[in-house]
């Protein structure tokens, strides 16, 4: 029975590890997603502030 419930334990710390990976390279998708992202935005609003001429994030400068 020892050997028996030690195979158990042992399958389920092998699947709880698996759910970290995948979740840590999930977070690491996901990040690199927001930094994308935030990068196209800040372009856009360099762009339109050009275009426009208007302060449009509050930094105090155009472009």
């Amino acid at each position: 029975m020892g050997l028996f419930w030690d195979l158990i334990q042992q399958s389920e710390i092998y699947d709880q590890q698996k759910k970290a990976e995948t979740l840590e390279e999930r977070v690491i998708f996901l990040e690199n997603e927001l930094r994308n992202t935030r990068e196209i935005i800040d372009n856009l609003l360099k762009l339109l502030e050009e275009k426009f001429g208007h302060d449009l994030d509050g930094d105090g400068k155009v472009g």
